[in-house]
């Protein structure tokens, strides 16, 4: 029989305890849960690194912290020194790194923007905390075969979000197209938190340019700060540059650091 293995995180105990019991008692089932998002992080890399990854990932929404308690059935594993991971992030972590585990977000209340986010972060589905155990199992194997799952509810609002979504990148993107590849590189150090000191000292330029650059960026975005520029840039799909150890100097500016 081929088993499915199924990674619950949540940082509920007892909820996180209930579910994994209930679906361990399931013939085809393999069950493991974690108790934040790094630990669901680790319990990943070592099953990848043993030759058994999982299959399905079952995370919670809202997840947090880790929560004090006894010890449970069905270990739970303590958060580390690496700090949270909330649950959208571990899903386009999870998407990232491991393409191929497919992710269920459970939730306890159908919000169309957080489920519109869960889906463009990755994930397959999205379900609510209180529906029954064979809906669960229902969609768990649904996923494995390519399926997206929502609630018939959320469906029209989680349309509308995706294309109001799409359409606010469309426009971000036009507006990053404005800027010059010296502007775009700046806005790529803005986006890795660079301040106007550590993008002059990356880029070879005077502070007194790098200034001049930003101000530009923000005039040609339509933005009156750094962090509204980050927020456009991201959802134009501009990343951080490479924070390695050197820097490409453009010849038509390099005069001027």
């Amino acid at each position: 029989m081929l088993r499915i293995r199924v990674l619950v995180v949540d940082d509920h105990r007892i909820f996180a305890e209930s579910l994994a019991a209930a679906l361990a008692a399931e013939p085809d089932v393999d069950v493991s849960a974690a108790g934040s998002g790094p630990a669901a992080l680790r319990s990943l890399e070592r099953a990848a690194a043993e030759g058994r990854r999982y299959d399905v990932l079952l995370v919670d929404a809202d997840l947090g912290g880790s929560v004090p308690g006894v010890r449970p059935a069905v270990p739970v594993q303590e958060v580390g020194e690496d700090g949270l991971v909330d649950g959208i992030s571990l899903v386009a972590g999870v998407r990232s790194g491991q393409p191929a585990v497919r992710i269920v977000v459970l939730a306890e209340k159908d919000d169309p923007r957080r489920a519109a986010l869960a889906l463009q972060a990755g994930a397959s589905g999205w379900v609510a905390k209180d529906c029954s155990l064979s809906r669960l199992l229902t969609v768990i194997r649904g996923v494995l075969r390519d399926e997206t799952h929502l609630p018939p509810a959320l469906l029209t609002g989680v349309l509308r979000e995706l294309t109001a979504a799409r359409k606010h990148r469309t426009e971000s993107e036009r507006l990053v197209e404005s800027l010059t590849p010296r502007e775009r590189e700046v806005l790529r150090c803005m986006v890795a938190g660079l301040g106007r000191k550590a993008v002059a000292e990356r880029l070879y330029l005077s502070p007194h340019t790098v200034r001049t650059h930003m101000q530009n960026v923000l005039g040609k975005l339509g933005v009156h700060s750094t962090l509204a520029a980050v927020a456009l840039a991201r959802r134009a799909g501009v990343g951080p540059v490479d924070l390695g150890p050197t820097a490409r100097i453009l010849p038509e500016e390099s005069s001027s650091a």
